[in-house]
């Protein structure tokens, strides 16, 4: 059935994830992680005060970190438009950023209302992501080499072309033997698992898969771009500690249940924004010319799987003069 286009959130929500990484960019390096974030939150929640729709947060931040928050149930937007469900993290990798390490971004997905899964006290699952041509080639339980030889068949390539993202965390200290020992190679990263799902899946990134566990939030504001793409994402939440288990099984989740792209994120109609904060080969940082601050975005529309990239430049003599937000 032929449709008129739509209106793209997509080019409405990065303006906000730009907004965020303007603001909390100049605390690269300077090690105040709760600064940096409270930086971008404060943008983000000032800048999403613009958007005609009624948003409503079901992914917030800073409950694990105790760093400031858009609140789950937090309503966002002007309160007219549509109805929305909204995934944001103003800064994922706060350490990245107070550290000046790279691939520091500002990320948010939404959906209509009603359709984006909410993880409830989850903190963590483990995860499986692959582009869109190995994206049912894979199985959760599956041994890891066995993932491995299918990933690598579906692309054409060798296991020992592969190139695996995975957190480098004492809780992975058998799977990166076990990925070693089938040959693949591995990208260690500190932090950041938003961004190694979207190098998953983003057809210019060397990762071909991510695996492991990490955080539940952060899985499912992936999803809106893994299913924009047409990846996949399976998952399982993967509780750390006993409390946290036990609060999983209090709200009545089942902890056996395998969650797929289409679980976390019941609509084509996704969209996602993301703009890179510290320096990287995914999304490079933002950068200032004296005059200009320079924003690098990848933009992602699911019902068309349009992917954009965008290179911003802001005038800060004239945003100082007009906007709310300190840049």
């Amino acid at each position: 059935m032929v449709e008129a286009p739509e209106k793209n959130l997509a080019l409405d929500i990065v303006r906000i994830t730009e907004s965020a990484a303007l603001a909390s960019a100049r605390w690269l390096g300077r090690g105040a992680k709760e600064d940096g974030d409270g930086a971008a939150v404060d943008a983000m929640r000032v800048t999403f005060g613009t958007l005609h729709v009624k948003g409503r947060v079901i992914i917030g931040e800073g409950e694990k970190d105790n760093a400031p928050m858009l609140y789950n149930g937090e309503e966002v937007g002007v309160g007219d438009g549509p109805e929305l469900d909204v995934a944001v993290d103003p800064v994922e990798g706060t350490s990245l950023l107070a550290y000046g390490r790279p691939n520091a971004i500002s990320v948010i997905g939404v959906c209509p209302a009603g359709c984006m899964y909410n993880p409830g006290p989850s903190f963590y699952m483990q995860k499986l992501v692959v582009p869109r041509e190995a994206r049912n080639a894979v199985d959760l339980d599956a041994p890891v080499a066995d993932n491995l030889r299918a990933v690598a068949g579906a692309l054409g390539k060798k296991v020992q072309d592969l190139v695996i993202f995975v957190l480098d965390k004492p809780r992975h200290k058998q799977l990166i033997a076990d990925i070693r020992a089938a040959g693949a190679r591995i990208q260690l990263h500190t932090d950041g698992d938003v961004a190694g799902a979207l190098m998953a899946v983003d057809p210019r990134s060397e990762v071909d898969m991510m695996m492991g566990t990490g955080g539940t939030p952060e899985g499912v504001l992936s999803a809106c771009a893994i299913k924009g793409l047409g990846g996949q994402i399976l998952a399982r939440l993967d509780p750390q500690s006993y409390v946290e288990k036990e609060h999983i099984l209090e709200a009545g989740i089942d902890l056996r249940e395998v969650l797929t792209v289409d679980t976390l994120i019941r609509s084509e109609d996704c969209f996602f924004a993301g703009t890179g904060i510290s320096g990287g080969d995914f999304l490079r940082g933002v950068r200032y010319t004296g005059r200009h601050a320079i924003t690098h975005s990848m933009v992602i529309r699911g019902k068309t799987g349009t992917l954009r990239y965008i290179e911003s430049y802001h005038n800060l003599d004239r945003l100082s003069k007009i906007s709310a937000v300190p840049y």
